[in-house]
């Protein structure tokens, strides 16, 4: 398995489907079709590209054919995507921290500033 294959295996969004119901349990490929809303043979390409990604293996269970989820390549993926994670994260921590300084600066909510409790007289 590649680092390309795997991205382009899951580039497709029936392929990530796909992989998600393989997330739930292993699947025959007629279930798979049906709950994808694809036809079988359409459906078997793309496990196809699933498989010689390494993403899948499936296995004979008499007439039917039944893919399961491989996790090896989503945990060598999660892995490459780490630093890119703690990347977002420590940018969401300085929104927050930037957001908390700015409430914290902003009068409090009910309170009324010294314009606000002038009266006018229409007089005047």
């Amino acid at each position: 398995m590649s680092d390309a294959s795997l991205w382009t295996a899951l580039a497709d969004p029936h392929r990530r489907v796909i992989v998600g119901l393989l997330l739930e349990r292993p699947r025959p490929v007629g279930e798979i079709a049906g709950a994808c809303g694809l036809s079988q043979p359409s459906t078997s390409k793309h496990l196809k590209v699933l498989r010689e990604a390494g993403l899948v293996h499936v296995r004979q269970d008499a007439q039917r054919r039944v893919y399961a989820l491989d996790p090896a390549p989503i945990a060598e993926l999660d892995a490459w995507l780490a630093p890119y994670r703690k990347l977002w994260n420590d940018s969401l921590d300085a929104l927050g921290r930037r957001l908390d300084e700015t409430a914290a600066r902003a009068p409090a909510t009910g309170e009324s500033s010294d314009e606000d409790n002038r009266t006018s007289d229409p007089k005047d």
